[in-house]
């Protein structure tokens, strides 16, 4: 029993910690695309599609894992 209560306690620390991230991330490549100049835009683009995606994944990693019941 004490094993669950760990798990939704690290579950919801992860949650946390990644959308802080994937709006971190956000708001960083928000502020580049102002600050770049468009020769250069691609690869940023590039980089941060991939800082996000990999946010997002590991996100929905955590909630699957929140979600899924012991199967005790």
């Amino acid at each position: 029993m004490a094993q669950r209560g760990v798990a939704i306690l690290i579950s919801v620390v992860g949650v946390l910690v990644f959308t802080g991230l994937t709006a971190w991330d956000a708001q960083r490549l928000k502020q580049m695309a102002l600050t770049i100049p468009d020769s250069q835009s691609g690869s940023y683009a590039i980089v941060g599609a991939l800082s996000l995606y990999l946010n997002f994944l590991n996100l929905f990693l955590i909630l699957l894992r929140f979600q899924g019941g012991s199967r005790d």
